[in-house]
C-alpha cells in the first residue's frame, strides 16, 4: 500500500494531482505475454492501480465492489533478443536503418565513445558520470524520473549488479558524458529503466545512438527480450520488434470522495483526448508544442 498521486497531466506538465492510498499491481513483460489475469491482493486502502494490463483482459479482472476507469492506453513495446542482430536490423524499415547509420556516423565524427557496465565495480564508475547527465535531463527536471539518488535505490542497483541483473551504458562525446542507459533484469527480460541525454547535444541524437549501440551488444546475452516498459514513444517504436496493447486500470472504492475523483479524472482525460485530436490539425500543431513545453 502506498500513497499514489493521480495526476491531471498535459504532456510532461502536471497541472494538479490527487493522492489516494492504492495497491500497485504492475505486470512484468513475462506476465503481459502470458496473458493471465492478475490477482488483486487484499487491502484496506482506496483501491488499486493495475499497470500494463493487457487490454484484452481489462474486462476480466475481478473489480467487484470498485469503480473502474482506464487512465492510459498504450502499447507495451519489446524487442525479441532471441533473434540475431542482423535479423533484428532486417526487421526495421529501410528508413530506420538509414537514420541509425547516419546518426551514428555523425556522433562518431564528433568523437563518440560507448562504454558498457555490468558488475558492482563497473556500476561505481558508471553512476557519477550518469548522474551528471541525469541532472540535466527533462526526465529529472519535469518528471522526477532521473537516475535515482537515494541510498536505498543505489544500494539496490549494486545488489542487482552483484546478481548479474544490471546492464548499463554511457555515451561520451569528446570524453564528456552525453547520454546514459541503465537497465535491470526482471524475469527473462531486461527493463528500460533509467535513460537520459544532455539536451545541449540534441543535434547529435546521443540517446538514439546509445540505444542502437546497446541493442547491438544484447543479442547473444542471457535475456530473451528487451522490455521498453510502460508508455509509448517514437524511440520505443523504432527499436522494438513487437508489442502488446495495454491499459492502466484504476479501481477505487465507491466512497463519495473517490466517486468525485473518478468523475474529475474521467472528464479531464476525455478533454485531453479531444484536444489531442484537435491539435493534429496543422494550424494548431505549433501551439500544442508550446503548451507541452
Amino acid at each position: 500500500m502506498t500513497s499514489v498521486a493521480l495526476k491531471f497531466q498535459v504532456g510532461a506538465r502536471t497541472l494538479a494531482s490527487v493522492k489516494r492510498r492504492l495497491i500497485r499491481v504492475g505486470l512484468s513483460l513475462d506476465e503481459v505475454l502470458a496473458g493471465q489475469v492478475p490477482h488483486l491482493p487484499p487491502g484496506d486502502g482506496d483501491g488499486y492501480l493495475v499497470t500494463s494490463l493487457p487490454e484484452a483482459l481489462a474486462t476480466q479482472i475481478d473489480g467487484a465492489g470498485f469503480n473502474a476507469v482506464v487512465r492510459q492506453r498504450y502499447t507495451r513495446f519489446y524487442t525479441d533478443l532471441t533473434l540475431d542482430h542482423d535479423a533484428w536490423l532486417g526487421g526495421l524499415s529501410g528508413s530506420a536503418r538509414s537514420t541509425l547509420k547516419r546518426k551514428t556516423k555523425k556522433a562518431e565524427a564528433a568523437g563518440m565513445e560507448v562504454r558498457a557496465y555490468r558488475t558492482p565495480d563497473d556500476l561505481a564508475a558508471f553512476y557519477p558520470l550518469a548522474r551528471e547527465v541525469s541532472a540535466r535531463t527533462y526526465q529529472e527536471r519535469l518528471l522526477d524520473a532521473g537516475l535515482p539518488e537515494d541510498a536505498a535505490s543505489v544500494a539496490h542497483l549494486h545488489e542487482l549488479a552483484a546478481a548479474d541483473g544490471v546492464r548499463a551504458w554511457l555515451l561520451l562525446i569528446g570524453g564528456n558524458p552525453a547520454a546514459y542507459l541503465c537497465c535491470t533484469a526482471q524475469g527473462s527480460a531486461l527493463r528500460y529503466d533509467h535513460v537520459g541525454h544532455d539536451p545541449a547535444l540534441n543535434d547529435l541524437s546521443p540517446g538514439t545512438v546509445l540505444q542502437a549501440a546497446a541493442m547491438g551488444s544484447l543479442f547473444g546475452d542471457r535475456f530473451a527480450r528487451f522490455d521498453f516498459t510502460e508508455g509509448e514513444g517514437q524511440h520505443k517504436r523504432l527499436f522494438s520488434s513487437g508489442g502488446v496493447p495495454c491499459v492502466d486500470l484504476l479501481l477505487l472504492r465507491p466512497t463519495l470522495t473517490n466517486r468525485a475523483t473518478l468523475l474529475a479524472l474521467t472528464a479531464f482525460d476525455g478533454a485531453m483526448v479531444r484536444a489531442k485530436r484537435a491539435t493534429r490539425h496543422p494550424a494548431l500543431a505549433g501551439l500544442a508544442k508550446k503548451i507541452r513545453r
